[in-house]
């Protein structure tokens, strides 16, 4: 009996293991790091999340039994049939001229944008429920994505991942809306923290401290969920991505005093003890192009990749933390320059940057004007230029004009969506090409229309936000870049990759737009007078209507001798009183 015992026990440890192993073989996790000194003082640091399941999100059978992937996300993806979610919190302006291209370009604020199944047949009413469900779960003010500020692209949100086999893309699946007035803060970190395997207890996540992330210059959350291909050699059986990913740009000229150095406990307060246990692969990754020659990193790094592509070079000193940590050792990856003399200078311009602003003056007509520099100067750019615009912005498509050193652009491509009062916004996507080495300026007129007095917000007097623009477009791949790939969210793929043409998605400045706005100071005042009025004429009335009068009768004054006489009635008669008590007190006791 007792050897039968024993042979069950070990089938059942076995049976555990092999079950075990095969549901960790369906998930790979793998986090990264991607430090880049700037010469300009700034350090631009990206965290790279990545979680594969290799499962199908056609098949809701599959999405049952969780290892990795975190259940939440999971169990939203099936509710709402989704098959793509993207979703950025950002506080802070990229600014393109003085930082280069981002690995992720996100707007300021919150932007959403969801690709459903074409299973679903509701759309806006899925629409409204999964902004509600991602609201609580982020802790983001994304409840208020409605359809005031939801609109339906047509070419600048195309599927990152994989569609269903023989099925083409319909663009009444997709949703777009953004927040711009959206702050970020711990309360959304927290809950994007719980989605790592890891957490922020071992890891690159242990270097997610709030108190020095919210120092810096611009920071941004983003989670991306997609299918993608389980293998680079086929797309037969597809797989489900997770792409978390937090971007910084710190100022270290601030806060290092003038220094140039820098580390992570600098950076971040905090070094590495160890890589997450579940992770396949825990990297750090520093760009070292421009440091080279006039800083030393330490510790050294295990590996350098140097990147080669239409003649601009690149070299990426790689850290694994796993090798680095062995022993309870620590990983505090630094980089310390020779001399304190090296001057500031400006990055190199991208190839294509945009800037966005309000025209017009007064409280009626205005006008929104974005220039798009296109710096090439051997190839023309073709871009996808879209503008979502509030409804309460009365915009004319008829004076939209796109002008490049005098002369006039048509459109390729042109889809307008007149917005409806207190339904929807405004839509215009725009496809052109900009001339090679040219500023082209692109501009369109509006009337700012008058709201009811309770749809204003207790910050009216401040003004009313726009969305940024969205430039889509395809380029040659710059020397400055920092692209992500569509085969793959991890920042290794960025390594050997013979790709000549790149897609990037640029987002410009939000607009600040002054309506007519009543003076709400006014009913306060009246108010006030009112109740003072009131209370002048009520104190009045109940005081003569509640008193009572008693007659009195008036002693007649004889001058200062009277006066005089009346003082002294008073002194005498208290003791006149007490002569007479003590008498009485007296014949009492005899």
């Amino acid at each position: 009996m007792a050897a039968r015992r024993v042979v069950k026990l070990l089938y059942v440890v076995i049976t555990c293991c092999f079950f075990a192993i095969s549901v960790c073989d369906k998930d790979n996790y793998v986090e990264e790091l991607f430090i880049k000194p700037l010469n300009n003082g700034f350090i631009y640091t990206h965290f790279q999340f990545t979680t594969k399941w290799n499962v199908s999100i056609w098949q809701e059978e599959s999405l049952k039994h969780y290892n990795v992937f975190p259940k939440s996300l999971g169990d939203t993806l099936q509710a709402f049939s989704i098959q793509e979610l993207h979703l950025t919190l950002t506080q802070g302006l990229w600014r393109h001229s003085k930082w280069g291209y981002p690995v992720r370009d996100a707007p300021p604020g919150a932007e959403l944008w969801v690709w459903f199944q074409d299973t679903v047949e509701d759309i806006d009413q899925q629409w409204i429920s999964l902004t509600n469900a991602l609201s609580g779960q982020f802790c983001a003010s994304l409840n208020f994505l409605d359809g005031t500020s939801t609109v339906q692209p047509q070419l600048s949100f195309r599927p990152e991942g994989i569609n269903h086999k023989d099925k083409s893309v319909n663009s009444s699946y997709i949703r777009y809306a953004a927040l711009p007035k959206e702050n970020v803060c711990t309360e959304n970190l927290t809950p994007w923290k719980k989605l790592l395997p890891c957490g922020e207890k071992t890891g690159l996540g242990s270097l997610l401290k709030a108190k020095k992330l919210y120092d810096a210059n611009y920071h941004s959350l983003a989670v991306s969920i997609r299918p993608v291909c389980r293998s680079r050699s086929s797309c037969e059986d597809p797989s489900l991505e997770l792409s978390q990913s937090l971007s910084l740009v710190i100022d270290n000229h601030i806060r290092n005093n003038g220094r140039r150095d820098w580390s992570l406990r600098q950076l971040f307060g905090e070094t590495l003890s160890g890589h997450c246990p579940l992770a396949s692969r825990s990297v750090v990754y520093t760009d070292t192009t421009d440091i080279e020659g006039s800083a030393i990193l330490s510790p050294p790094p295990g590996e350098t990749h140097i990147e080669m592509n239409h003649g601009h070079t690149r070299t990426y000193a790689v850290h694994n933390v796993k090798d680095f940590t062995l022993n309870n050792g620590r990983l505090n990856i630094g980089a310390k320059y020779t001399t304190s003399l090296i001057p500031y200078t400006s990055v190199q311009p991208p190839i294509l940057h945009a800037q966005r602003f309000a025209s017009g003056y007064g409280q009626e007509r205005g006008g929104i004007v974005c220039l798009l520099h296109n710096e090439d100067p051997h190839a023309n750019i073709t871009v996808i230029y879209m503008e979502s615009i509030p409804w309460y912005i009365r915009v004319y498509f008829h004076t939209l004009t796109i002008e490049s050193e005098g002369v006039k652009i048509k459109p390729e491509y042109q889809h307008f969506v007149a917005g409806k009062d207190r339904a929807r916004p405004h839509l215009m996507e725009l496809v052109f090409t900009l001339p090679r080495s040219s500023t082209t300026r692109l501009s369109i007129e509006f009337d700012r229309a008058f709201l009811k007095w309770t749809e204003y917000p207790p910050d009216a007097s401040q003004g009313f936000l726009i969305n940024s623009a969205v430039i889509s477009t395809v380029l040659v791949r710059p020397p400055n870049h920092m692209f992500g790939f569509a085969e793959s969210s991890e920042l290794s793929h960025m390594f050997n990759n013979t790709r000549e043409t790149y897609f990037m998605r640029l987002h410009t400045e939000t607009l600040l737009v002054a309506l007519a706005t009543p003076d709400f100071s006014m009913p306060y005042n009246v108010i006030c007078l009112v109740c003072t009025v009131v209370a002048i004429a009520f104190g009045s009335i109940h005081n003569l209507t509640t008193r009572r009068f008693i007659v009195e009768e008036a002693h007649k004054k004889g001058g200062i001798i009277g006066k005089i006489k009346n003082f002294f009635r008073r002194k005498s008669v208290p003791a006149a009183q007490s002569e007479g008590s003590e008498i009485k007190s007296h014949l009492k006791d005899s």
